[in-house]
């Protein structure tokens, strides 16, 4: 079962290469703290914070290209937990089927912030947690 969750927390130390973003529980109390690198943090923060640069960078290419090519992100999955890593899903609807694309979280989440799709943890991650 895949849980509603909300990026609820960006923590940014720029003396660090490890960031931490934090997925909270839609309505429950559970959460999931994700370490994650300095280019995805701040790409993440800049989105939230609705500043654009003046080209496109890779997380907002991803995206361009999807909708040209007749796709539509429909969500993301943290779907596993493994040795202290996380992997991530995002499901594309394209043509009438829907694909999946194994993805680091940082990645996936970086290219669904500030945007409506929605973000789920399955089940299984908050029991191994």
């Amino acid at each position: 079962m895949d849980i509603p969750v909300e990026l609820s927390k960006t923590i940014i130390n720029e003396t660090s290469q490890q960031q931490i973003i934090v997925l909270s529980e839609k309505g429950g109390t559970r959460s999931v703290p994700i370490v994650i690198g300095i280019v995805e943090i701040m790409a993440i923060d800049r989105k939230l914070k609705n500043i654009a640069p003046p080209r496109p960078m890779t997380h907002e290419l991803l995206n361009r290209i999807i909708e040209k090519i007749g796709g539509k992100i429909k969500k993301i999955v943290i779907g596993d937990l493994k040795d202290h890593t996380y992997y991530a899903t995002i499901y594309i609807a394209i043509n009438d089927k829907i694909v999946e694309i194994d993805a680091r979280p940082s990645d996936a989440i970086a290219i669904s912030a500030g945007t409506e799709i929605p973000l789920y943890v399955s089940e299984q991650v908050f029991e191994k947690m």
